[in-house]
């Protein structure tokens, strides 16, 4: 079976990485997949193994996903989206998958509806139209007015075949963040957490003993970043060390450098998820992954939702998981050294929990639920 993903992260890089689970689950299962990613590179995520198709990338410009920015952080032209749109047809095009799958639009990517809605016609008009899947985490950013939400549920019930909703119905229901219409509820398939397999502990032990402070791969964080480097000189030991990511990641550094702290200060890592087996604690925002990583390393930690803006997912998020042991949460309004130091001091002090109450084979139920929905068309396509 042929499967092609499409997706664009504008500001994190979480909506890739879990696009790059999902394809890896379905090459598992022996599919040919292709992922056609719309944001800018993210080198910290492995891509050797999975085909990927590059547009030219947009990034938002901080939390206004309204203002695209292109490649050369200009606001990005017509010109600039059709390019974009006439490369993903031709992809689609070429690829002719039988089962095509939207991240996260129509539930959000409202900015980007031109080049989506240009994808599902064209994918309506092949000879043999794939079966169409959105696919959505737990928790989304709730629409701000009620049309929102009926425009979504047009578009769901004019093209899609289904919708994966990256939860387990038992600790997250789709209905905490968006309005489940009874057209929309007929198409909704709980997967479980989407997770790659569990890191395990690292090769070289890093992070032992550390608090490791991170905020995904984006351009944001320098909140969380500023108030641990001062609590690093309030509190050295533990040590702490810093992941800075982003592609301005080396002018952040620099930057953060010029503070006094014994904190150690250095790019994202690939090896962050083994570095957690091993760290005193985490201090971190609730992206999705994240939460994930959190969980499956048991690890003791802090939550900072990004809660910039209009944002509120992440601290809906939180708040679903600060009822477990290990973990604190503080809003970035309440943040200072001081409650930093003391959260981390909690969380260490905490009994540890266990990841066993958690399903996170959610991309390998994906791709079955998908294997269900295409198998009288499956293999029909040269």
């Amino acid at each position: 079976m042929k499967v092609m993903i499409v997706v664009t992260h504008l500001l994190g890089t979480g909506h890739l990485s879990r696009a790059l689970t999902l394809g890896r689950a379905f090459q598992t299962a022996g599919d040919r997949v292709q992922i056609v990613s719309g944001g800018f590179p993210a080198p910290q995520l492995d891509t050797d193994d999975i085909e990927l198709v590059q547009l030219p990338p947009l990034r938002s410009d901080g939390v206004n996903f309204t203002q695209l920015l292109n490649a050369r952080d200009d606001l990005a032209d017509a010109a600039y989206h059709q390019q974009r749109q006439a490369m993903l047809c031709q992809a689609l095009h070429q690829q002719r998958p039988d089962v095509l799958i939207t991240e996260l639009y129509p539930f959000g990517r409202r900015a980007l509806r031109h080049e989506f809605l240009a994808l599902l016609h064209a994918a309506k008009a092949l000879p043999q139209p794939p079966k169409i899947l959105a696919s959505i985490r737990d928790i989304l950013a709730p629409p701000s007015k009620p049309e929102k939400a009926a425009k979504a549920d047009q578009v769901i019930a004019d093209f899609y075949d289904g919708v994966l909703v990256h939860s387990d119905p038992q600790a997250t229901r789709l209905e905490l963040s968006w309005p489940v219409s009874d057209v929309l509820a007929d198409k909704l398939h709980y997967t479980g957490f989407v997770a790659p397999c569990s890191a395990g502990p690292h090769p070289n032990a890093e992070g032992q003993g550390e608090i490791l402070v991170s905020a995904g791969g984006g351009s944001v964080g320098d909140e969380i970043y500023h108030c641990a480097l001062a609590a690093a000189q309030q509190m050295p030991a533990p040590p702490w060390r810093l992941l800075v990511g982003g592609s301005d990641a080396e002018a952040r550094i620099a930057r953060l450098s010029q503070i006094p702290s014994p904190a150690r200060i250095e790019p994202a890592r690939p090896d962050f998820r083994q570095m957690l087996s091993h760290v005193a604690a985490s201090v971190s925002m609730c992206g999705y992954n994240t939460a994930l990583d959190l969980l499956q390393a048991e690890v003791p930690a802090v939550l900072i939702p990004f809660d910039a803006g209009k944002e509120v997912e992440q601290s809906l998020r939180a708040k679903s998981l600060t009822p477990l042991p290990g973990f604190e949460a503080i809003r970035t309004a309440d943040l200072t050294p001081d409650r930093l130091i003391e959260a981390v001091t909690k969380v260490v002090a905490a009994p540890r929990r266990t990841a066993a109450r958690f399903q996170f084979d959610g991309a390998r139920r994906a791709v079955e639920i998908a294997h269900d929905l295409a198998q009288p068309q499956a293999g029909t396509q040269v």
